[in-house]
């Protein structure tokens, strides 16, 4: 393809197809992003799924394997004060499920959870350089966003309200993820709560689109040529996927997620905070069933899947997904099935061209 509707972020991050594989913790590998990078788009690295040194790693075996640009993901949010009262009564309301389990729910849950953005992750990227930092749940405090932009990365981050477009943008970021509420996994939000009132990305995108001077990135319910070339048309210069790369080959995912994902539909999905603490978006399961998918009592982010760990691992080998958190985007059904990340990519860039450019003259 010659030319794009609208080539900014192309111009921007050095890439040749609008593309950008989402960072997904857990499932997306330092492989996926290697041949997403080297089939044109923009392979994304996960990093709240990794230690300091764990990361550094990770980006070594990038750097080794694509000199093409790369993204480099992090959370930044804010962690909690510890709150022994709301612990404990998350784990008397899952105390049914050890026993059933023949497991102890008086032993101590391992602690799990995601690390923000701080000094230390800042210096691996002052090392590596990346040529995009993304942000979720907003941007880091000041200093540490100055320290990015001086090495000359792109800054992105998400939006899931016209407010938070507004908020990044005057905060100088370079471009912004329009982030549907069809998309799977972790929602963006950080000035609003109310999931009841968060927005499609066919109503979100044209919206921000008119509000801010960046270009902006859709993300949510895009899984093919169609959703790409839709993009465009509501005023995108790209797109994030994300849960058609879980289908690929280089995707870590549990079988039984993978299971899960082969027979999603449209409306099995939901929103829940009972895996981290925070909304995201997963397959519905057991859990989710009966105690939620939203639940006041699911400790504050990232707390919350401690006393939820036990449990996922013996259903897990038990080949049973009832307590892992399955996440999901609203078009799974759409995804192709177990490509590799750079065929995906380019075929999701031929599939848009065409629909975008149907006579072929571009």
């Amino acid at each position: 393809m010659t030319t794009w509707p609208d080539t900014r972020i192309l111009d921007l991050f050095g890439i040749e197809l609008p593309i950008i594989q989402a960072p997904m913790a857990g499932a997306t590998t330092p492989e996926m992003v290697i041949a997403v990078s080297e089939a044109g788009g923009l392979g994304s690295l996960p990093s709240a799924q990794y230690t300091v040194e764990q990361l550094r790693a990770a980006l070594e075996s990038i750097r080794s394997g694509t000199s093409r640009p790369i993204n480099v993901n992090f959370f930044c949010h804010v962690m909690p004060a510890d709150d022994p009262a709301r612990q404990m009564a998350w784990r008397a309301r899952l105390a049914p499920y050890y026993v059933e389990a023949g497991l102890d729910p008086a032993v101590p849950p391992p602690v799990t959870g995601r690390a923000p953005f701080d000094d230390a992750f800042c210096q691996v990227v002052e090392e590596f350089r990346p040529e995009v930092v993304s942000f979720h749940f907003g941007l880091p405090e000041t200093s540490l966003l100055e320290r990015v932009k001086k090495i000359g990365a792109k800054v992105i981050s998400s939006a899931t309200t016209v407010a938070e477009a507004l908020w990044l943008n005057e905060r100088g970021i370079d471009a912004i993820i329009a982030m549907g509420f069809e998309a799977g996994g972790h929602r963006g939000n950080f000035l609003t709560q109310d999931m009841a009132t968060q927005v499609g990305t066919i109503a979100l995108v044209p919206q921000i689109v008119d509000a801010v001077r960046v270009p902006v990135i859709a993300a949510g319910g895009i899984a093919d040529g169609r959703g790409i070339a839709a993009a465009f048309m509501l005023g995108a210069s790209a797109v994030q996927i994300g849960t058609s790369y879980l289908f690929t080959q280089e995707a870590k995912i549990p079988a039984i997620h993978r299971e899960a994902l082969e027979s999603a539909t449209d409306d099995n999905t939901a929103l829940t905070n009972l895996f981290t603490g925070r909304p995201a978006r997963g397959i519905l399961n057991r859990i989710m069933r009966e105690i939620g998918p939203l639940s006041d009592l699911a400790p504050a982010f990232p707390t919350a899947g401690g006393a939820l760990a036990p449990l996922k691992s013996h259903a897990e080998a038990k080949q049973s997904g009832d307590f892992t958190n399955l996440w999901s985007g609203q078009a799974a059904r759409l995804a192709h099935k177990l490509l590799p990340a750079g065929t995906l990519t380019r075929q999701l860039a031929d599939e848009a061209e065409k629909r975008l450019y149907p006579g072929g003259a571009h």
